[in-house]
């Protein structure tokens, strides 16, 4: 499988943005997806998972009420709904699948990972 993440950019403090990973080649037998991300000098950090059947879905703290994943089956896509950006969300994202550890926050447990997009948040 190939993760595909998209739709990063450079956004004002306020704003919202949706961030978009296709997957392509096997899209099936996934238990789970989530976003981490990475900022400069840091590791990278759970920010949203969710179980591949939606029952399930978790959230970083400094996210929580902010941030939405959402999976399009149809069209092999999983996005994050970004609301209210501020400038610790300024980081790079990536999107990963597991097939075993349904909505988990360790990224450990995701074998599938697509490359970073960025996402800068200044005024």
């Amino acid at each position: 499988v190939q993760l595909q993440a998209s739709g990063g950019g450079l956004e004002q403090p306020g704003d919202s943005l949706t961030l978009s990973c296709l997957a392509s080649g096997r899209t099936s037998g996934f238990a789970g997806m989530a976003w981490f991300r990475q900022a400069p000098g840091k590791e990278r950090e759970f920010v949203a998972a969710r179980s591949w059947s939606g029952l399930s879905q978790y959230y970083s703290d400094s996210v929580r009420g902010r941030f939405v994943i959402s999976r399009d089956e149809a069209n092999n896509m999983v996005y994050l709904q970004m609301n209210n950006l501020n400038a610790d969300d300024t980081a790079a994202y990536y999107c990963a699948l597991n097939t075993g550890a349904g909505s988990s926050r360790y990224r450990s447990t995701y074998a599938y990972w697509g490359q970073g997009t960025q996402v800068t948040v200044s005024s």
